[in-house]
C-alpha cells in the first residue's frame, strides 16, 4: 500500500516501488541534485516508465523516498520491541536513527530543493520520531533498565547531536560509539 494514496499495490508492483525508494536515497546522497531519475530507475533495475508512474515528477520522488525512510525508522520501534529486551529495542533503533539521519544528510540538496518548492516532508517527522522514541523509552523505564528524568526530547536531542557530528557514512564507528556511550547514560543509578 502506498502512504500517498492508501491503495493497495501488487506485490511486484511494491517491490518494485521500494527498490525505486532505496535507489533514490542512494543517488541522491551520492548526487545531490544532479541525481538523474535514469540512473535511480537503472539501478532499481526498472524501466523510466515503471519510475514515472509511480513517481511523476523528482519532487514527488524525493518527498516519498524520504517519508519512506522515516516510515522504517518508526515502524521499527514496535517490532524491536516486540523481539528484544527494552535496552536492546532502544539501542537497535538508535542504531536504525542513525541509518535515518545519514540518509537525510545524503539527501539535503534534494530536500531542500523540495521545501523551496512549497513542499514540506518533514510536517509530521518530528512527532513520529517522538511516538517511537516514547514508547521504547516509557519500556526501558518500565523494566528498570533506563532513568525516568530522561524524555523522548532529551534523547532526540542527543540523538540528533551525534547524528550531526559522527551522520556520514565513514563516521559509522564513532556514531555507534557515541550511542553505546549515550545508552550508558541512560542507565539506572548511572
Amino acid at each position: 500500500m502506498t502512504r500517498e494514496t492508501g491503495r493497495l499495490l501488487r506485490a511486484d508492483a511494491q517491490r518494485n516501488r521500494d527498490k525505486i525508494l532505496a535507489a533514490a536515497v542512494r543517488v541522491f546522497a551520492e548526487d545531490g541534485l544532479d541525481a538523474g531519475l535514469e540512473r535511480i530507475a537503472r539501478e532499481a533495475g526498472v524501466g523510466s516508465g515503471t519510475l514515472y508512474r509511480n513517481f511523476p515528477t523528482r519532487e514527488v520522488l524525493i518527498e516519498a523516498a524520504y517519508r519512506n525512510e522515516l516510515a522504517k525508522l518508526c515502524d521499527a520501534a514496535p517490532d524491536l520491541a516486540s523481539t528484544l529486551p527494552p535496552r536492546e529495542a532502544l539501542r537497535a533503533w538508535m542504531g536504525r536513527f542513525i541509518d535515518y539521519a545519514t540518509a537525510k544528510l545524503g539527501m539535503a540538496d534534494a530536500l531542500r530543493a523540495l521545501v523551496a518548492s512549497g513542499v514540506n516532508p518533514y510536517a509530521q517527522s518530528h512527532d513520529m520520531i517522538l511516538t517511537a522514541l516514547t514508547s521504547l523509552l516509557d519500556a526501558g523505564v518500565e523494566s528498570g533498565v533506563v532513568r525516568r528524568d530522561i524524555g523522548a526530547t532529551d534523547m532526540f536531542a542527543a540523538l540528533t547531536g551525534i547524528a550531526l557530528a559522527s551522520g556520514r557514512p565513514e563516521q559509522r564507528e564513532q556514531a555507534e560509539r557515541l550511542l553505546d556511550l549515550t545508552l550508558d547514560g541512560l542507565g539506572v543509578g548511572t
